[in-house]
């Protein structure tokens, strides 16, 4: 190996506080430039880029080396910090240049296949396959030391306040309930498999019975399920569970966190206590669980107005127990021309609606896409449910409750989107609480869990577990920004029978529940504290302050969308060696 230059800066760190100062510096080679008797070479470490200069006072070998340098290649350079006299303000390094004395290759590099700058537009699939030229970007590098800082100061802030970080078995007990298991297969137990955890609740609930008290840890955690962009096949989580507490105990100490993130990164001062609604003004008023309170565009019932409405459709939706409900494009009715319409309209099909009517307000003249069922007068009655003005562009939605808070919580912030209302420096925090415990899945004919099987009921609600769960409330509570779910929590079931009682409900049989989930009931016989957590999505969260829109932009080493790891080709085919000694055959479908 070449000599070794021993690097006394990083790159992007030299000001004019370095003038004069001999430095050395290791990087990659950013750009070079021959204006023959000066060489010109951008030096590129995590840090940012500096220009450095080769002159004629260098030696012949030395200069003829500079003159080799291509884009890429890993180097060593010395030399002095002089004042730049061409300054360059758009560089953090612009206003000083590094004079070289010095040269070390320390390896060469062919012409990568992607560019290494921040606007490169190359397919998502190339950046993946070619994640190691990808992460030398700036934005890539800066996307990864917040993220470390991020779980530094996490760690530094519940280490204060009393919390032990536990590590939990990665190789678990399938328990087939919400999404898909990874499944590993033992070799020890031929036939036997272990899951991969898509979290680890039932065991931060042990370490609870355990007396442990309190708990953090951040963690890996899987589920085998159709990806987003804010979704991975691994991701991680900041889970945390602690003992002897309630709701208002778990929010309070969860909103001194978010505070101090804010601050210490984000410099963003954040008022605490933050808002709370409960899930169902959430859906009342936004459409969503998760709603972006950045803009207005809230949803308006018209249901006492359409009821006996000469529109069928109206008329037909409260009749079956369904929702006509309206948001109003305040002031933008100019800026969606019936094409734009016809789009939306389309949009909201994936989520069951067979429709979207509207109503645009002019200065002098009202209009709707029911004009035939509706008089001037009736149309403008109509919009004033949704507090119509002229210039005014009303969007309704009519059908099951569902298919309309899901396609109007759609559109308002689509909508938002488009009309460049989404400002991403604006952080608005707030809990949603009060969610249902249960929801009836058409398609299994039988009750789930909205959150996960061990969120404790409402106290109040109990009683109506087994004769009307729909109705019941639980402990659970979600954190959301800007529209985006950090994360979510619950209080959770510390008593034995009431656990049992909410399998049951669930359609589990006693056998299943044995199978399932029989160590955790057997160590609810031996004293369990009421205990209660939450777990944030580090990933998304990291996403969200870094002002990106994937999460595969802020994790080293991501999946694609169709779960495959482009760099290494993960998953790949196993050997017949392998799988035979798995006790495993593949068959074809």
């Amino acid at each position: 190996m070449s000599k070794l230059l021993k690097r006394s800066n990083m790159c992007g760190e030299l000001n004019s506080s370095h003038i004069g100062q001999a430095v050395v510096l290791n990087g990659w080679v950013q750009k070079r430039r021959n204006l023959g008797g000066l060489i010109f070479c951008d030096l590129r470490d995590k840090t940012g880029i500096v220009q450095i200069v080769f002159n004629e006072d260098v030696p012949k070998e030395l200069f003829e080396q500079a003159d080799s340098l291509r884009n890429e290649y890993v180097v060593g350079v010395s030399g002095v910090v002089k004042e730049r006299q061409a300054k360059n303000k758009e560089l953090a390094t612009g206003e000083i240049e590094v004079f070289a004395d010095d040269l070390v290759i320390y390896s060469r590099a062919e012409t990568p296949p992607i560019y290494i700058k921040d606007d490169d537009e190359v397919s998502e699939n190339l950046r993946m396959k070619y994640r190691y030229l990808d992460l030398r970007k700036h934005k890539m590098q800066n996307n990864l030391y917040f993220r470390h800082k991020v779980t530094k100061m996490t760690r530094d802030f519940f280490d204060s306040c009393g919390f032990t970080e536990i590590e939990t078995p990665v190789l678990i007990k399938p328990t087939p309930e919400g999404a898909r298991d990874y499944l590993v297969p033992s070799r020890v137990n031929r036939g036997r498999f272990y899951a991969l955890p898509q979290s680890p609740q039932m065991f931060k609930q042990l370490l609870m019975v355990s007396g442990s008290d309190r708990y953090f840890q951040i963690v890996k955690c899987f589920r085998d399920e159709d990806l987003r962009a804010d979704r991975q096949p691994e991701f991680t989580q900041i889970d945390l569970e602690m003992s002897f507490v309630d709701v208002d105990d778990v929010i309070e100490i969860q909103e001194k966190y978010l505070k101090e993130l804010f601050l210490r990164l984000m410099d963003t001062e954040i008022s605490i206590p933050l808002p709370r609604i409960t899930y169902e003004e959430a859906m009342e008023r936004y459409g969503s669980d998760k709603p972006d309170t950045r803009f207005g565009f809230e949803l308006k019932s018209l249901n006492e107005k359409v009821k006996d409405s000469p529109f069928p459709v109206f008329r037909d939706a409260v009749a079956d127990g369904g929702d006509v409900r309206a948001i109003n494009i305040a002031g933008h009715n100019k800026d969606f021309s019936r094409k734009d319409l016809d789009k939306l309209q389309e949009e909201i099909k994936a989520f069951g609606a067979k429709g979207l009517f509207w109503i645009r307000m002019g200065d002098n003249e009202i209009t709707s896409s029911f004009n035939k069922y509706y008089k001037e007068d009736e149309l403008y009655s109509l919009a004033s449910e949704a507090e119509g003005k002229p210039g005014d562009l009303i969007l309704i939605a009519a059908g099951k409750p569902k298919v309309v808070f899901d396609s109007l919580g759609y559109l308002r912030r689509e909508i938002a989107e488009r009309l460049s209302m989404l400002d991403d420096k604006v952080y608005n925090l707030l809990w949603v609480v009060d969610f249902p415990l249960l929801e009836f899945d058409e398609e299994s004919k039988r009750y789930k869990a909205v959150h996960h099987p061990f969120t404790s009921p409402k106290a109040e609600d109990i009683p109506l577990l087994e004769k009307e769960p729909a109705k019941v409330k639980a402990n659970a509570y979600d954190i959301v920004l800007n529209g985006v779910e950090l994360g979510g929590g619950s209080i959770r079931i510390h008593d034995r029978e009431l656990q049992t009682r909410m399998f049951d409900v669930l359609g589990l049989t006693k056998q299943e529940t044995e199978s399932k989930f029989g160590f955790l009931l057997e160590a609810f016989k031996y004293g369990t504290p009421p205990h209660g957590g939450i777990a944030y999505g580090l990933d998304r969260l990291i996403m969200l302050l870094c002002g990106e829109k994937s999460i595969r932009e802020v994790i080293a080493f991501p999946k694609n969308q169709a779960a495959v790891c482009m760099l290494s080709e993960a998953p790949s085919e196993a050997t017949e060696e392998q799988l035979k000694e798995l006790g495993i055959t593949v068959t074809e479908e």
